[in-house]
């Protein structure tokens, strides 16, 4: 049995973009991926430019469209469109070319990656991690990190985060051709979904749809508002060559330990989901970055836990999502009331784009929003 610095499950965003960071330190690190492949990623692939600096290479291959304004629209009319500011703060990039561009440089530093490979079986034994699989095979390190996203399994299992997640529906689209969304915009279709939204994002040749639904469980099935949703954005229907994947994604319900006695999770397994605007991209380099970090200063004998790292995700990330959390459930119940005195506010579009790049976070603006919701009136 080979030994390992760290372990990690799940070879996605948050674990390449972790053994990235890990491996860039010298160390040894091992990725165990279920999966043997995946042509299409559901995801958006919204990511505000700021977040290049947790990253040890340059992703410019992986960017599909540079975004210069955010539009919002209720049921396809009432439009708000807001300037994005900065030179190009908030990038499109193609999750199945940016997974792949990490995986590649993390082996080009040594990491090792098996898969398709599931984990059975995890326990302690002097002080190593022991981890059995499916191929009759054990590999042990010293640390393990949980990546293994939205559908973790093992998250639960030592405890990280939320007891009981709380998850949001979402049905993922990728059309071929833009419709009639612009290349430099991203579009916020309000209205259509009830508890929810639904959103647009141009990639090169095609556009990335997907409908969420964030409150009450929420479902998305109704093949009439999907439609109309599609419709919106300027396809006829499901008339076009379309990639649909339902999925459950595990949103940011309270700032918990994400961390244990040499373990902790990041990114979606984490449950560390925008649980308004449902991004997930930044949360998942935020977390990879500190997880790299403190697992660095424990191997270095710098400290001898990883407490540190729980701290820093609930300062750089989970302060901001208590706000967007209580933003979401005010808004998504009056969705109208929210539309009118929230997005159509004069500055409101604004604030939106800036949380999007990354210079203004909810805990910035939330109070202010939430007074002027419930009491349908100007402050």
């Amino acid at each position: 049995m080979k030994g390992f610095d760290v372990a990690i499950i799940g070879g996605g965003l948050s674990g390449s973009s972790t053994a990235l960071n890990l491996s860039k330190k010298g160390y040894s690190v091992l990725i165990l991926e279920k999966e043997k492949s995946q042509d299409y990623k559901p995801c958006a692939g919204g990511m505000a430019s700021s977040m290049q600096k947790f990253l040890p290479l340059d992703i410019r291959g992986a960017i599909e469209s540079k975004i210069k304004n955010v539009e919002f629209r209720w049921k396809a009319s009432d439009n708000v469109i807001a300037d994005l500011t900065g030179e190009s703060p908030f990038w499109i990039i193609k999750r199945e070319k940016f997974d792949q561009l990490l995986i590649d440089e993390s082996l080009k530093n040594g990491v090792q990656i098996i898969r398709p490979v599931l984990v059975e079986k995890i326990a302690k034994n002097n002080d190593l991690w022991e981890i059995s699989c499916n191929n009759q095979k054990k590999y042990i390190s010293e640390f393990l990190v949980v990546a293994d996203g939205s559908q973790s399994k093992w998250a639960g299992y030592f405890k990280l985060g939320p007891r009981k997640p709380k998850f949001a529906n979402t049905i993922s689209l990728r059309l071929k051709g833009l419709g009639e969304v612009p290349r430099d915009s991203v579009r916020f279709e309000f209205g259509f979904i009830k508890y929810g939204f639904a959103w647009a994002f141009p990639q090169k040749e095609s556009l990335n749809i997907g409908i969420g639904s964030f409150i009450n469980n929420g479902h998305l099935e109704n093949q009439t508002i999907n439609n109309k949703v599609i419709r919106s954005f300027g396809f006829d229907d499901f008339h076009y060559e379309t990639i649909k994947i339902n999925k459950r994604l595990r949103i940011w319900n309270g700032n918990h330990p994400i961390n244990g006695d040499k373990i902790l999770a990041v990114g979606d397994a984490a449950s560390l989901c925008d649980p308004f605007l449902a991004e997930g991209i930044r949360p998942s380099l935020i977390s990879s970055f500190y997880a790299a970090e403190c697992i660095d200063q424990c191997l270095s004998g710098k400290v001898d836990n990883l407490n540190l790292y729980t701290k820093k995700v609930i300062n750089n990330w989970g302060k901001s999502m208590a706000w967007g959390k209580r933003i979401a459930q005010v808004f998504y119940r009056f969705p109208k009331t929210g539309y009118q005195l929230g997005v159509k506010r004069k500055t409101a579009p604004q604030r939106i784009a800036q949380i999007l790049s990354g210079e203004m976070s909810y805990e910035d603006i939330a109070k202010r929003v939430i007074r002027r919701l419930l009491t349908r009136s100007e402050i």
